[in-house]
């Protein structure tokens, strides 16, 4: 009744289907990840020949423009240092009763951040990995890649460089918060204890309060091993500091030797 080509096709169908049936399937920040374009950024050039690169995300409903004029005043004593500053996507941020404004994942409270939009910060921290990746495959090592950020920025860098892949050089975390605290601890890197951290914070801070950057170095510290962990408080509220702008530069200088 059939002949031998149309069997053949028949069987190729089934396989197919009980292949398809039995696929595993991925969680939803993995699956939509590779549909969302890549993240757009700021670059502020080394003065001489380039050998690091500082990733800095800004804080909710800021650009990367906001921290452009920083990067061009560090870069005078980091001469070697390529600056790149990403704009975050535009989307709708429940604390803000759903405004959509330029953010890296959703906020819907200030109150201990019991409760964090965990698929929208693994988009983002998929967003910063492709900048890494693209530094790493242009020629700069990892180790001389520094990630960092402001408030909402602060939380992005950390969970970034905990668990990226890259042995980074160091990270700069600015009046935020450690997030994901409950299962962050499981998915650090194996390297990731080593990682020089700079933690600053304005203990007058209305919007992430000073504590919330205490309990975070401590956990950093006593439950997550961290070696090389900095914390300094300026007398400011959720801004930055004369002071606190030198102490990145003194850090930057240490962890890239320049």
């Amino acid at each position: 009744m059939f002949g031998s080509r149309s069997i053949a096709l028949v069987c190729t169908l089934v396989f197919l289907l009980v292949l398809y049936h039995f696929r595993p399937s991925l969680p939803i920040h993995q699956s939509g990840m590779s549909r969302l374009p890549p993240l757009k950024y700021v670059v502020v050039n080394p003065r001489a020949a380039h050998t690091s690169t500082v990733i800095f995300m800004h804080g909710l409903g800021d650009t990367g423009d906001g921290w452009q004029p920083v990067a061009e005043m560090l870069a005078p004593s980091l001469p070697n240092t390529k600056w790149i500053l990403p704009h975050a996507r535009v989307n709708p941020v429940t604390l803000n009763m759903g405004m959509r404004m330029s953010s890296w994942f959703d906020i819907t409270s200030l109150d201990g951040f019991d409760e964090e939009d965990e698929k929208g910060m693994l988009e983002s921290v998929h967003g910063v990995n492709e900048i890494i990746t693209a530094e790493v495959d242009a020629g700069t090592p990892a180790n001389k890649i520094i990630i960092g950020g402001f408030s909402q920025g602060c939380a992005l860098a950390l969970l970034t460089g905990l668990t990226t892949e890259r042995k980074l050089g160091g990270i700069v975390a600015l009046s935020g918060w450690l997030p994901l605290r409950k299962k962050i601890k499981a998915m650090m890197s194996d390297h990731s204890r080593n990682l020089p951290l700079f933690w600053g914070h304005g203990t007058s801070d209305p919007v992430v309060q000073y504590g919330f950057g205490e309990r975070s170095v401590k956990a950093l510290q006593d439950d997550f091993k961290f070696k090389d962990v900095t914390l300094k408080s300026y007398p400011m509220g959720h801004s930055s500091h004369p002071q606190e702008i030198r102490d990145i530069q003194t850090f930057l200088s240490r962890v890239l030797d320049e």
